[in-house]
């Protein structure tokens, strides 16, 4: 697609839309605060338009779409698969100023929120009147609910209580013409016509802008209960996990720390875990504070019997909050080992754990990378993550070649790409292998239908012909 560069005469017409030109960033030094994400590579963009309104994003992309200039729709760049990058220049639409509606409805159980407001607030404001929003990425604290929509975000409560999908009623969202559509409403139920609401969530910015949404709480639950438990070998503990959730418990998390984890952990901030256990577990359960008492008790036995060297049930809040520290401390600890963190998200079927455990245990010695493993457990959503220089080309190299066997693997195991970071333009090349040509074909064609002049966020999702991996340039 040939786009237009934009121009002064453009930029002066974005500045008749903009109510405050001080919105409006051309200078150097702003682009190249948007030239970047949390993935890699740096492409700059040509101007940020931080839109306040609806009006204002409608009046920007019916612009772009006339004059055939792409738009990328970015909240804070937490994204890791390189989902916000301006790949082809263009306009940034920076939602992140967009914050003024943050709205909780307790007796209809929802809340509505404008793209711009952190994910932590909206958990903040939902538990002060006894509800709770379940989708908690790792990045709430800092991430946009926009940036979490786009992405279709998870989190470690997703094995119980499902992704940002699945808590999505409703939306407001501005079309590739420039157009602004109500997909959904305020109702569980709603089943008229197509569900756009679904297609929209996790398509990443490339099928339209969205500007409001309305989320379903629930009641949080009264009680919880934390166990940690250790294992010697790591494909036990798969083992372990996959016993715990096949044993009628579904527990609200189930996270796992690999031996290369707990060791950075210890090394980083002691917390007297085990550096030669080769995995810990940690299992949460909630509830009624019965049922969570011998949830916990049975989930403990089951590792036991399973051969887990020793596991420690939590006693008080504080126990709790401290089995949850290591988790917790496990990314800023392993970038001490190498400044470059290549993490990943390849998710496969529970009973497959085990496999992928071996299957990543053999790609370390393969390809000779410090690979780590954390992540998920519970619902297979693993998080290999490799740490290396981005500086030592012939090491980004064999990181390469790793990354696209752990995503071979995962496929082959009946897995996907992807279990919560998305695609963007780092997993594009992959696309195929695992949705098949004709697949891949069927979402081009809902893309060309939507957006004919592909104007969002181009370069996404669809790999370019003879497209690969690229961790060294960009």
């Amino acid at each position: 697609m040939a786009y237009k560069k934009v121009d002064q005469q453009t930029v002066e017409r974005i500045r008749q839309i903009i109510s405050d030109p001080k919105r409006v960033l051309t200078e150097k030094q702003d682009l190249a605060a948007y030239s970047f994400d949390a993935s890699f590579g740096t492409y700059w963009p040509e101007v940020v338009v931080q839109p306040k309104s609806t009006e204002e994003v409608a009046g920007i992309v019916k612009l772009a779409n006339e004059e055939i200039i792409p738009v990328y729709p970015r909240g804070q760049s937490t994204s890791l698969s390189g989902g916000p990058l301006p790949v082809e220049g263009g306009i940034v639409l920076d939602l992140s100023k967009m914050t003024d509606k943050l709205e909780v409805h307790p007796d209809d159980l929802i809340a509505i929120v404008s793209p711009g407001v952190l994910t932590a607030a909206i958990h903040e404001a939902a538990e002060k009147v006894g509800l709770m929003y379940p989708p908690d990425p790792s990045s709430s604290a800092v991430s946009t609910i926009g940036g979490n929509l786009a992405e279709n975000s998870g989190g470690p409560l997703g094995l119980k209580y499902g992704v940002t999908k699945d808590y999505v009623l409703g939306l407001e969202v501005v079309t590739p013409q420039g157009e602004i559509i109500r997909t959904g409403g305020r109702t569980v139920k709603n089943v008229t016509g197509y569900d756009l609401t679904k297609l929209l969530v996790g398509s990443e910015g490339t099928l339209g802008v969205i500007t409001e949404a309305v989320l379903q709480l629930i009641p949080k639950p009264p009680a919880q209960a934390t166990l940690l438990a250790i294992f010697d070998d790591i494909i036990t503990s798969g083992e372990a996990i996959s016993k715990v959730l096949t044993s009628g418990i579904l527990p609200a998390k189930m996270e796992i720390m690999d031996q290369a984890c707990i060791v950075a952990v210890e090394s980083y901030q002691p917390l007297g875990l085990p550096m030669d256990a080769e995995a810990v577990i940690l299992i949460e359960v909630d509830g009624h504070p019965r049922a969570v008492e011998e949830e916990i008790r049975q989930a403990a036995q089951i590792c036991q019997q399973i051969g887990a060297r020793d596991v420690q049930i939590a006693s008080t809040a504080q126990e709790r909050a401290n089995l949850w520290k290591a988790r917790k401390m496990v990314s800023p600890a392993i970038t001490r080992m190498k400044p470059t963190k290549i993490s990943e998200d390849a998710t496969v079927p529970r009973s497959q754990i085990p496999a992928m455990f071996a299957r990543l245990k053999q790609i370390r010695e393969k390809y000779q990378v410090n690979l780590v493993v954390f992540g998920h457990a519970g619902d297979g959503n693993l998080h290999p993550n490799i740490v290396a220089d981005k500086r030592d080309k012939e090491e980004m190299q064999r990181v390469e070649k790793a990354v696209e066997e752990i995503f071979a693997a995962a496929i082959e195991l009946g897995g996907t790409l992807s279990g919560e970071h998305g695609i963007g333009n780092m997993k594009a090349p992959f696309m195929e292998m695992e949705l098949g040509a004709a697949g891949l074909d069927m979402m081009k064609r809902i893309k060309d239908s939507w957006d004919p002049h592909h104007i969002l966020n181009p370069g996404k999702i669809f790999p370019e012909p003879g497209q690969k991996l690229n961790l060294t340039e960009g």
